[in-house]
């Protein structure tokens, strides 16, 4: 059988996915969900369907085998199918995080590994999704000792999350809850997290938080960056994709305040805004530490606006600028 690639796993993946979509009568991503369970296992589990279904069902997982696949390959070969599924009846807030921004932090995360010296990496994503931004993070620490932890109150999300780890063969602890109620697992030392944005509607567990609103409902944004303080062990780091307006909102003294006083901001990272639908969806990635007895004290915050990713020169000269300034770090 020929190596895997990421055409030909996206192509099994979509074509199964349809065939259980209409035989089923479910919508595409619910049908991924099953695809992608019946990959896992290595047969098909849905005893709905005719022997003839099952059957071409087995013919086209067979033409695909995962076994000795690189991660990286299985991981965009789902990523394309979620993105077809995305496209219609996915809540805004629900979009995948952009594969090249992705990347980038996953870069950030090995950077400070290495600065740190982390032996045991525990890693905790509050708002996994389909586990998009989480598995690339782990892609990029290929090798290394990790213990990862994905939180979401969806229920589709969950099941994508899962399955899309499962076949990455990522070890990862789906919880399916709301992350800003009590998170019941070990602090980690790195949180990476794509923040939804907007109003959390649970008045009693946001009246728990610093960063509450007021008056009326609270921002979850502003609510998941405070939970993942509490859930970041000291010393720890935290990579946030933050909404350029951040800091410029209702409540943006308290959010930096809280950020001020439990943390060290070592940068913020604009994005370009052609990775998002329009400008007031714009994001930058920001990193900070929390206070703790190994906290480093970068000489100047790291503040950068990344050109396109598409200008491969201009990108080059400015990760040649964040190198340069890791360099004062270790």
């Amino acid at each position: 059988m020929s190596e895997l690639t990421v055409e030909n796993l996206y192509n099994v993946l979509d074509e199964s996915t349809l065939v259980i979509q209409n035989k089923l009568e479910m919508s595409y991503l619910e049908a991924l969900v099953e695809t992608g369970l019946n990959i896992f296992e290595n047969k098909v589990l849905q005893e709905e369907l005719d022997a003839d279904t099952v059957v071409r069902l087995k013919n086209l997982y067979d033409s695909c085998s995962l076994d000795g696949a690189e991660q990286e390959t299985v991981r965009k070969g789902i990523q394309l199918a979620l993105l077809k599924g995305m496209k219609k009846g996915i809540q805004p807030h629900h979009a995948m995080t952009p594969d090249s921004v992705a990347h980038l932090i996953g870069y950030l995360v090995k950077k400070y590994k290495e600065v740190l010296n982390l032996d045991n990496m525990k890693i905790l994503d509050p708002a996994v999704g389909t586990g998009n931004l989480l598995t690339s993070v782990l892609n990029q620490l290929d090798g290394e000792n990790v213990e990862a932890y994905g939180v979401e109150p969806d229920d589709l999300l969950l099941h994508l999350g899962f399955v899309n780890a499962n076949l990455q063969k990522h070890q990862v602890e789906f919880l399916h809850q709301d992350s800003v109620k009590p998170l019941y697992i070990p602090q980690v030392n790195t949180v990476v997290t794509d923040l939804p944005v907007g109003y959390y509607p649970h008045e009693e567990a946001a009246a728990k938080y610093e960063l509450k609103a007021e008056e009326g409902m609270s921002y979850v944004h502003h609510l998941l960056i405070e939970q993942s303080l509490n859930m970041t062990e000291d010393s720890g780091m935290l990579f946030f994709m933050i909404p350029n307006f951040l800091f410029g909102d209702d409540g943006a003294k308290q959010v930096r305040n809280l950020l001020n006083d439990r943390s060290v901001i070592h940068g913020i990272i604009q994005l370009p805004t052609s990775l998002f639908a329009n400008e007031s969806q714009a994001k930058s990635i920001l990193v900070t530490q929390k206070k703790g007895e190994h906290t480093l004290k970068p000489k100047q915050v790291m503040m950068a606006k990344l050109p396109s990713f598409s200008n491969r020169e201009a990108m080059l000269n400015m990760m040649q600028q964040i190198n340069g300034w890791f360099s004062q770090l270790s």
